[in-house]
């Protein structure tokens, strides 16, 4: 299965690796480091690289590359997933992901690794689990340690290593018991110069935050339930009765976890929140070009679009641009030549505009093509597809727990061509 993990900053360095069943030399991320400078965005780097000897599979998540050596076939989707689950371990335990808090705490990094995998199996991936056989670090407890040479490796095993639910531990008490589920919709869509919707899709999630005491036994329904495609279900749900009654039942894992992710494919489901309106010109005889812009919403349920940003890489022809945003600010990179307007809400009794002019080369031809409009945004208590929460019941326990819904939409990679 896995043999090596490396961890590869931005920059090009290796610096954090880990080995289980033999140590592999530095020199195979030589064939990574080819096919990174062969993609011109990092997102664009191939997730699966063959090597003579090995195979690279890597995800690239907080401007760190976790790369992951093989030697035999796998299901490449398997061990992309354990890759993700490690980085929703760091997060976990250290709040951020990042190569400085990696490397201020690397052994309990080394030490959750070493759990994680046994022998380069997958073994105990379960936040909760691994919180109980190493402590995450705090600043009395790295003290200590200091002092007294201990570490955060536990002294018992978790009580759910040995249980029919292995993802929750047993004898768990809560004050208050709640639990809070939010449906977050991604949606990606290309939109040609006319308005019309070339692509869109929604990938979706249901993230869960559950602190119920004892053994509770939740079933949650759906209005829709006929929406969701690819459907990908945390351990803890029961298949079979997904299967016939479309009804999640599961008990659930102890404090936050990913219940299910999904994904919303047909076009006629996708609905498109915004809309830009756009007129760019480039005019061949003068060195002057024109440049409007306008965002309003469509489509959002009456729902307030918000953290609006608009990013559009100028061709290099373009020297300068002097525009007015009608609200937020912007920025224009002469070097890089890229665009950024922060809009921020959007009123739909008066949309936001940016106009203005562009400082064009003096005798350079007009650009092959228009540049593209990356627009990124969000919409609270809104999910784009429809889905919705129909009712949350509880087996198992007699108390009655507080529970919530949030809905949240945001763009993916969400683009206009103009």
């Amino acid at each position: 299965m896995i043999h090596s993990l490396f961890l590869i900053n931005s920059s090009g360095d290796i610096f954090l690796e880990k080995h289980w069943k033999s140590v592999v030399s530095r020199s195979v991320c030589d064939y990574f480091f080819e096919a990174q400078e062969r993609a011109t965005e990092a997102e664009n780097v191939p997730p699966v690289i063959p090597t003579p000897h090995h195979y690279l599979l890597s995800v690239y998540r907080h401007k760190i590359f976790f790369v992951a050596v093989i030697q035999t076939e796998v299901p490449p989707l398997f061990v992309i997933e354990f890759l993700h689950r490690v980085v929703d371990t760091f997060q976990d335990y250290f709040g951020v992901c990042s190569e400085p808090v990696i490397k201020d705490n690397v052994v309990v990094v080394y030490e959750v690794l070493e759990e994680m995998l046994d022998n380069g199996f997958p073994l105990a991936t379960e936040s909760n689990i691994l919180k109980e056989l190493i402590k995450p670090p705090t600043i009395l407890r790295t003290v200590v340690n200091t002092i007294t040479g201990s570490t955060n490796v536990g002294d018992q095993l978790p009580t759910g290593q040995l249980s029919v639910v292995p993802w929750r531990r047993t004898g768990v008490k809560y004050t208050n018991n709640e639990a809070y589920f939010d449906v977050i919709e991604e949606i990606d869509a290309i939109i040609d110069k006319s308005g019309s919707t070339i692509t869109a899709e929604i990938q979706g999630v249901i993230d869960a935050c559950v602190k119920l005491t004892g053994m509770p036994d939740l079933t949650l329904s759906f209005m829709n339930p006929r929406l969701l495609d690819d459907v990908s279900f945390h351990p803890c749900v029961r298949f079979k009765r997904w299967e016939s009654e479309r009804i999640l039942s599961f008990i659930p894992p102890d404090g936050n976890f990913r219940l299910l992710s999904y994904h919303v494919s047909a076009q006629n489901l996708v609905a498109i929140p915004v809309y830009v309106k756009h007129s760019i010109s480039f005019r061949g005889s003068n060195s002057l070009g024109r440049f409007e812009i306008t965002v309003g919403p469509k489509q959002t349920m009456g729902k307030t679009i918000e953290g609006v940003t608009v990013l559009s890489q100028m061709p290099r022809g373009v020297l300068n641009m002097s525009l007015t945003p009608s609200q937020g600010t912007h920025t224009f990179d002469p070097v890089t030549k890229m665009l950024s307007w922060d809009v921020g809400k959007i009123n739909p009794q008066k949309l936001p505009s940016l106009k203005g002019t562009m400082s064009l080369q003096a005798g350079a031809s007009k650009p092959d093509e228009n540049p593209t409009i990356n627009l990124q945004f969000k919409i609270q208590q809104l999910a784009i597809s429809g889905l919705k929460v129909n009712r949350l019941d509880m087996y198992g326990e007699k108390y009655k727990p507080f529970k919530g819904i949030k809905y949240m939409t945001k763009a993916g990679k969400f683009q206009v061509r103009t």
